[in-house]
């Protein structure tokens, strides 16, 4: 599977400032990913930092994905911002995750 995976309040925690260097990161969520990764799958990170302001994080993104060991195939900047996304593969990434960490508490 191609799994494209957002990452500000997805996979870490971002103030309301949207400084991106503040972001801290769900290491639960993380390790979920990872193992989706581990299993064969092709991790696409997709990101709308910067899609407003025009601003480059893409360094910034790479050393926070690399600390918070984050294993990916791709990362993709400048993701549309939008406030509402209806398509028939999306899922809700509490709902994603919710799910998930049931599965491994059984």
């Amino acid at each position: 599977m191609i799994i494209y995976v957002d990452i500000d309040e997805t996979i870490c925690d971002t103030p309301p400032s949207r400084d991106y260097s503040q972001a801290t990161p769900k290491a639960e969520r993380i390790e979920i990913i990872n193992n989706l990764y581990n299993q064969g799958n092709t991790i696409v990170y997709w990101t709308s930092r910067g899609a407003q302001t025009g601003a480059d994080w893409r360094s910034t993104t790479e050393a926070q994905l690399l600390e918070w060991k984050a294993s990916y195939h791709d990362l993709i900047l400048k993701k549309p911002h939008y406030d509402l996304f209806i398509d028939d593969k999306s899922i809700n990434s509490d709902i994603f995750f919710a799910e998930r960490c049931r599965e491994n508490n059984d």
